[in-house]
């Protein structure tokens, strides 16, 4: 029996992936939302310079450009695979003043996952920014967390918390996780769409195992 051409290991995983496909489309599984990733979040701001140079020098932020047709002052800026969108305030009295509350590890915030917590730490001294810590065992797992404020209030927090295994507590629907994938199983993953559902990701994780076995047999 002769080597089946890349071709042909193609066609064929393509006419298996349209089968399930449409197998997919017609079970009862309910669909989960198109959703992709978090794309940025937007803080109102006294000072939009003032937030710029915080974001930039404190958490490394780049500047991006922004678009020209907002009749408003504000900036983007962009880093981590995130966004963070200011916005200056019309009014000091839009703001909730916050400027040298207690640091409040319960407040509302945003989280970064951090590979060096000292370092960090060492840089918030230096910048004279105060920070509290804190620590969450569980199963022992350790997470180290510290927090602080931006300029206008709005709480940081920093953390190793992929230290924590991610359980779902139900199973109604997988959690969306990025598979790898080779030059082939992007050309075939392109079948199914940018959205995905509950019932895709099933599809993924069966293509990505069809897709092997197909290479397998052809050695």
């Amino acid at each position: 029996m002769g080597r089946p051409s890349d071709n042909m290991i193609i066609d064929v995983a393509e006419a298996e992936a349209e089968r399930m496909m449409n197998m997919m489309m017609s079970s009862s599984t309910p669909a989960n939302m198109p959703l992709l990733s978090l794309n940025h979040v937007s803080y109102l701001c006294k000072s939009v310079g003032a937030s710029v140079r915080f974001y930039e020098q404190v958490l490394g932020f780049v500047l991006i450009k922004r678009p020209s047709s907002f009749k408003f002052q504000g900036a983007w800026l962009f880093n981590y695979g995130i966004g963070i969108h200011l916005l200056e305030c019309n009014s000091p009295d839009d703001i909730r003043n916050k400027k040298g509350a207690a640091i409040n590890p319960k407040d509302n915030h945003i989280s970064f996952q951090c590979s060096d917590m000292k370092l960090v730490m060492r840089k918030l001294e230096r910048m004279n920014i105060e920070y509290v810590t804190a620590t969450v065992e569980e199963g022992g797992v350790k997470v180290d967390q510290l927090f602080f404020h931006d300029p206008d209030g709005y709480m940081i927090e920093i953390c190793n918390c992929d230290n924590l295994p991610v359980l779902p507590l139900s199973s109604s629907c997988p959690i969306k996780k990025k598979l790898p994938q080779t030059p082939n199983m992007r050309h075939i993953a392109s079948l199914s769409g940018n959205g995905r559902s509950c019932a895709g990701e099933v599809e993924d994780k069966m293509l990505e195992n069809l897709f092997q076995d197909l290479m397998d047999l052809s050695f």
